[in-house]
């Protein structure tokens, strides 16, 4: 395993991480494909086995159950400074808004509920799971400043932005001198490359670490045509995120097969190698010891610039899709 400081954080980070939405109690929450507390555990084992120390969960996942598992997992297979765990939050409810709850009072409720869900007392890297339109920007950087002031999160992320957004908040809170984001977590993969126009120069400019979500497209560039999974079947946001452009995308995933022919190695490492030479640590989700496995070979394998030419070529611009396009909708409803 290879190993890189998370942005301009203090945190050393494996260059993949391992996402956890796939952990958590399958008969609550959205997921209908996630494993036990025993699977949990059986696949973090092999990740940290394999080198892997930067996990991240979410208190959305599966209503909490996920945050349980993994952080049971980790207190018993682990010393706490062996490894770096990222949770998310996500925005405000409406029943807070209407109660008058405050930004700064929302973020250190769930962040405390997060740290009793994982059974810790601090998270390494605490995430602002998508912008809210709804709460003021001040109140969210005040509120992140003050949970790493007070040592329950010793760097802060963000996820689902536009880059202007991660500029407008880092710019307030270095003006403020309140603490600044050092990770963005966006929509990035081989078929959804669209955080190259923006977030990608605007992130290598200012030194912020990207680790990208859906870096397998739910699966989609490690599996050949035929092959399938549970996830692949049931999972209605990664259809939603993913079907309408499975044409176009479907010549570049053969490029991968291809390759990974070529290569003598899977496609889950030729399409996580190609995404490393772009992003500090990609966000991989792991059910099986295969997907830990994979993703950590993916480390090691370089491809030449020839190859990275060969999987880029095909590309077509993507229409933003997921909370990203319901984010594009608040955003030009306010203007209008």
């Amino acid at each position: 395993m290879k190993y890189t400081k998370l942005g301009a954080s203090d945190l050393t980070v494996s260059r993949v991480c391992m996402g956890c939405m796939g952990f958590g109690n399958a008969a609550t929450g959205q997921h209908s494909w996630t494993v036990d507390q025993t699977e949990t555990k059986e696949i973090i084992k092999r990740g940290l086995d394999l080198g892997v120390n930067f996990f991240d969960t979410a208190i959305a996942y599966q209503n909490g159950t996920s945050e349980q598992y993994v952080g049971r997992a980790l207190r018993e297979l682990a010393r706490r400074d062996e490894y770096v765990l990222a949770t998310k939050f996500t925005p405000r409810t409406q029943e807070e808004i209407d109660a008058h709850v405050t930004g700064q009072k929302h973020i250190e409720n769930y962040l405390d509920q997060s740290l009793k869900n994982l059974g810790m007392d601090y998270v390494d890297l605490y995430i602002y799971h998508m912008w809210d339109y709804h709460t003021p920007m001040e109140e969210i950087m005040e509120g992140l400043d003050r949970a790493v002031r007070a040592g329950k999160a010793r760097a802060i992320g963000i996820s689902n932005c536009f880059a202007w957004q991660l500029a407008k908040a880092n710019f307030y809170a270095r003006e403020s001198g309140l603490t600044e984001f050092v990770s963005v977590q966006g929509h990035y993969n081989l078929i959804a490359r669209e955080e190259e126009r923006e977030m990608a120069p605007f992130c290598a400019d200012q030194h912020i670490a990207m680790t990208p979500y859906s870096a397998l497209a739910g699966g989609r560039l490690s599996k050949r045509p035929g092959e399938t999974s549970k996830r692949l079947r049931e999972d209605a946001y990664a259809k939603f995120k993913y079907d309408a452009t499975a044409q176009a995308d479907g010549k570049i995933i053969a490029r991968v097969a291809e390759l990974a022919d070529k290569r003598g190695v899977s496609m889950t490492e030729v399409s996580l190698a190609w995404l490393l030479t772009k992003v500090t640590a990609p966000v991989v989700g792991a059910t099986k010891f295969s997907h830990v496995e994979g993703a950590a070979k993916a480390v090691d394998l370089e491809l030449t610039p020839e190859e990275i030419d060969y999987l880029e070529e095909l590309y077509v611009p993507h229409a933003l899709v997921g909370v990203m396009a319901q984010n594009g909708k608040q955003k030009a409803g306010n203007v209008v």
